[in-house]
């Protein structure tokens, strides 16, 4: 695409000559010829004056001369991504089917574009239109897979489980599994607790690699629309999560949580089971939330977890400790002292 191309379709304001053709995308510190970067903030200025680069989104309010085009815009690092989107297309693949899948539905209801090598898919299985399912790939029975969806190498979709449509599940993902519930009894040790529901992934949801996903002890578990996982993130049975939620990898969340939509979940949380967070929640990494708690909307941090505020005023009583240490040995030793005086 042309830099002209490229602000007509961001929408941005082009500053400088047009007519270079980009190619690809690049850091603002390895971008070369007919390549396109961006600057996120003003304050970096001095890096933007460095690159090399064919042109940069910038600010709306950056003004440095620089020796390039430029395209000014609300969200620097957006347009990058989106212009990224038209530069590096997904490789869709339209040969025809491996020789060596194995399906067990009928063809007219496998509609994807391509089917990789040792794939299986089972009995009663719907796959849409445009769907990309790579080598090594398990589909289990009475399985759905939405139009445009691709389910990478190495994953394992259980029976009864419904992914929506332009959905990315990443190799080594597993959907479905049994949940970890079992009732105690007594000597004998332990009997497992059904796990026959499901699980329904909505439109738009990206898991990342090595992520686990347990289905519904008798209901489902649910992934709403436009949430996006991170790798080796494990969600037990029965959570619902909503709609544009992030979760970072190395989360666990236990049976029954609830996440509200557009939350943000930071790496290694991990959720006790029952509890809630609600719509607009910001939980930091390493966090721990107790089971049955409410989180609600705004900055958490901590173990257990609490609001920010509150955590950096116990973090700051928690470095003056050292101090007050100090102050105690010292106040004792004055008091010693004072005392050995009086008594001679």
């Amino acid at each position: 695409m042309k830099i002209s191309e490229i602000a007509e379709f961001i929408n941005g304001k082009l500053v400088g000559a047009g007519d270079v053709e980009i190619f690809r995308v690049a850091a603002l510190e390895t971008a070369r010829a007919n390549e396109i970067s961006f600057l996120e903030k003003t304050e970096f200025a001095e890096q933007a004056a460095r690159t090399k680069a064919a042109c940069v989104f910038v600010p709306e309010n950056f003004d440095a001369p620089v020796p390039y085009p430029f395209i000014r815009v609300v969200n620097p690092k957006l347009a990058f991504a989106q212009i990224a989107e038209k530069l590096h297309p997904f490789n869709w693949r339209t040969e025809n089917n491996h020789k060596t899948a194995v399906i067990d539905s009928p063809l007219e209801d496998i509609l994807a574009n391509f089917i990789g090598a040792f794939v299986t898919i089972g009995k009663n299985c719907i796959v849409g239109e445009g769907a990309q399912i790579l080598s090594g790939a398990r589909i289990g029975n009475n399985v759905s897979i939405g139009k445009n969806s691709i389910v990478q190498a190495n994953c394992v979709i259980y029976d009864d489980v419904s992914i929506g449509h332009d959905c990315v599940i990443h190799a080594g993902t597993v959907i479905g599994t049994d949940g970890f519930g079992f009732v105690r009894d007594g000597e004998r040790g332990y009997v497992k607790f059904p796990q026959i529901g499901t699980v329904v992934i909505e439109d738009d949801v990206e898991i990342g690699a090595n992520s686990c996903i347990d289905r519904g002890a008798l209901g489902e578990t649910r992934i709403g629309a436009g949430t996006k996982i991170d790798n080796l993130v494990q969600i037990a049975h029965n959570v619902r999560i909503g709609k544009r939620v992030v979760i970072a990898a190395q989360t666990g969340i236990s049976g029954s949580t609830v996440i509200e939509d557009d939350c943000v979940i930071g790496g290694q949380v991990g959720m006790g089971d029952h509890a809630v967070v609600k719509s607009g929640a910001i939980i930091g990494s390493q966090a721990g939330v107790l089971p049955g708690k409410i989180v609600r909307a705004g900055v958490w941090w901590g173990t257990p977890v609490q609001p920010l505020d509150e955590y950096k005023r116990q973090n700051a009583h928690l470095k003056g400790i050292g101090r007050l240490k100090e102050e105690v040995k010292e106040l004792k030793k004055q008091a010693a002292d004072s005392a050995e005086k009086n008594q001679s």
